[in-house]
C-alpha cells in the first residue's frame, strides 16, 4: 500500500534518469555513510554500555537497568519483526552500503529511536532544568531523523521502513519511561551523592 509513496520519495533522492546516482555532491554521500554508521550495531553497543555504566557509577541502578533492558528487548523485537515481515530491500537503486537483513522495520531507525529516546527520557528524569530536558530530547530527535534519512538516501530502506522503525522504537522508549515511573513510585529515590 505504501509502495507508490516509497518509490516516489526514494527516486526524489536520485538524479533524474540515473537512479544509481544520489542527489548532491560526493561529500554529502560520504557524510550520509558516516551518519548511517552512527546507527550501526557497534555504536549502539558502545553507547548503551557507556550510558549504563555511567548510570551505575552514579548509583542510578533503575536507570541503568531500564536502559539496558529496553535496548536488549528492542534488539530482539527488531530481529523478530524483520524475520516475520521479510520485506525485500529497495531495488530501484544500488545500495550504497552493505545490508544483511530484511527491510521492515529499519533496525537503524528502530533501535536508535529506542536508544536515544530512552536515554533522553532517563537523563531528563534526572535533570532539573527545563532547557536541558528540551535539549536532550531535541538532540535525540535530530540524531534519529538524520540516521533515518541516511538509510533512505543510501537506498537501503523504503521511507515506510524508517517510519515503522521510528514508531516501534518510540513505543519501546515510552514503555521504558512507564517502567521507570512505576519503579519510582515503588521505592523512594536515593539521595544524591
Amino acid at each position: 500500500e505504501t509502495l507508490a509513496f516509497d518509490q516516489r520519495v526514494l527516486l526524489s533522492l536520485r538524479v533524474p534518469g540515473d537512479p544509481a546516482d544520489p542527489i548532491g555532491p560526493r561529500a554529502f554521500e560520504e557524510a550520509m555513510r558516516d551518519v548511517t554508521a552512527l546507527g550501526g550495531f557497534t555504536v549502539l553497543t558502545l553507547v548503551t554500555v557507556v550510558a549504563t555504566l555511567a548510570f551505575a557509577m552514579h548509583r542510578r541502578w533503575k536507570h541503568a537497568g531500564v536502559l539496558a533492558g529496553t535496548i536488549l528487548l528492542a534488539q530482539g523485537c527488531s530481529r523478530l519483526l524483520k524475520n516475520l515481515y521479510d520485506r525485500p530491500r529497495p531495488d530501484l537503486a544500488p545500495h550504497l552500503v552493505e545490508v544483511y537483513s530484511g527491510s521492515f522495520p529499519s533496525g537503524h531507525a528502530m533501535l536508535w529511536a529506542a536508544t536515544y529516546l530512552t536515554l533522553a527520557a532517563l537523563v531528563a528524569h534526572l535533570e532539573v532544568k527545563r532547557r536541558s530536558k528540551i535539549l536532550v530530547f531535541a538532540l535525540a530527535l535530530l540524531l534519529m531523523a538524520a540516521i533515518g534519512f541516511s538509510r533512505v538516501y543510501l537506498g537501503v530502506h523504503w521511507p515506510s521502513d524508517v517510519a515503522g522503525g521510528w514508531c516501534i522504537g518510540a513505543a519501546w522508549a515510552f514503555a521504558a519511561w512507564l517502567v521507570l515511573m512505576r519503579l519510582e513510585v515503588k521505592t523512594p529515590p536515593l539521595p544524591r551523592p
